[in-house]
């Protein structure tokens, strides 16, 4: 399937891995892009450039396809080196950066003088057009359904992403809740160029995690994420857990009173207790609806190829005979 974001990133499948903490390693990045999709390598989990550096490397020795970094700017409890990291990819030669959280702006020019292609993550239509803006190639319009961080609007993907559409230019791909070939085809047929999925890609066999994680997934329903961190319009969605449970209670009690301090011990420095060893009750951990489609742990090339063959099936069948 060709489209313009197969074009774009050289790609075979228009389906990308998004970054994911502590889950975007050079494992989950190669089996992706072995499969045929764009694998994603989370650079802030790296603790340093030279370690992204390290992992890129790594990376490459698994795949000798396209690959990508993506780069989260976003408020948080360290000023990370962010031109450090840019050099790092830069150097060994990584032609793909996935943005997300505040504008990529001033480092645009940076990524772009490297011949880097920019596909940033945008939560609104209005984000987006000033992503096309400031010379980003490519877009992924995360709906409301995502795992993570879906800001403030409240937009789900069947209303998003046509209006996407309507006022972009530069191809884009669905992101938020995507998990199946059904829901491929869809986001093809409302005007994105592809998907991009993360919840998913981490019920995989060669997503780097405890298989307490991957369990979790396939037991979870479509009810069992919930909104977080709300009342400091850092709006999170997770998997139901102990931990978010105490950070409900305490936003109910504190109100708007509340504070990041105040969630501190369930939100910071989690991510290797749940993803490495298993401890599901740790802390909150980002989590798309799409849990509730997720009933397997196949392979990335089961997965992805599994999804092609279905979405070529929807359109040359089932679509076709609507068209009769």
């Amino acid at each position: 399937m060709k489209t313009r974001i197969t074009e774009l990133f050289g790609i075979e499948h228009p389906i990308i891995q998004g970054g994911m903490h502590h889950v975007g390693f050079a494992e989950m990045a190669a089996g992706v892009s072995n499969a045929g999709g764009l694998g994603i390598i989370t650079g802030l989990t790296q603790r340093t450039p030279k370690d992204l550096a390290n992992e890129i490397a790594r990376c490459k020795d698994m795949t000798d396809k396209p690959i990508g970094v993506n780069l989260t700017f976003l408020p948080g409890f360290a000023d990370p080196d962010y031109p450090g990291y840019i050099e790092a990819i830069i150097a060994h030669d990584v032609k793909i950066v996935e943005t997300a959280g505040r504008s990529p702006e001033q480092y645009m020019p940076m990524l772009k003088d490297a011949g880097i292609k920019v596909i940033h993550k945008c939560t609104s239509v209005r984000h987006s057009l000033k992503a096309e803006k400031i010379g980003c190639d490519a877009v992924s319009v995360d709906g409301f359904e995502c795992g993570g961080h879906p800001g403030e609007d409240d937009i789900p993907n069947m209303i998003l992403l046509p209006r996407a559409a309507e006022e972009l230019s530069i191809p884009f791909v669905a992101s938020g809740g995507i998990g199946n070939a059904k829901q491929l085809v869809a986001a093809l047929a409302l005007g994105a160029d592809g998907v991009n999925m993360g919840t998913r890609f981490i019920a995989t066999k060669e997503a780097p995690v405890h298989q307490n994680v991957k369990d979790a997934l396939v037991g979870a329903s479509e009810l069992d994420t919930t909104l977080i961190m709300r009342p400091l319009r850092n709006t999170e969605r997770v998997l139901k857990n102990d931990a978010v449970n105490r950070i409900l209670e305490k936003e109910k009690e504190l109100g708007a009173d509340i504070k990041i301090n105040d969630i501190m011990d369930e939100v910071a420095g989690v991510y290797p207790k749940i993803m490495s060893d298993g401890d599901m009750d740790s802390g909150a951990w980002s989590c798309g609806m799409v849990a509730g489609l997720i009933h397997d742990v196949p392979s990335c090339q089961d997965l992805i190829s599994g999804m092609m063959k279905e979405a070529d099936e929807i359109i040359s069948k089932r679509l076709k005979a609507f068209a009769a």
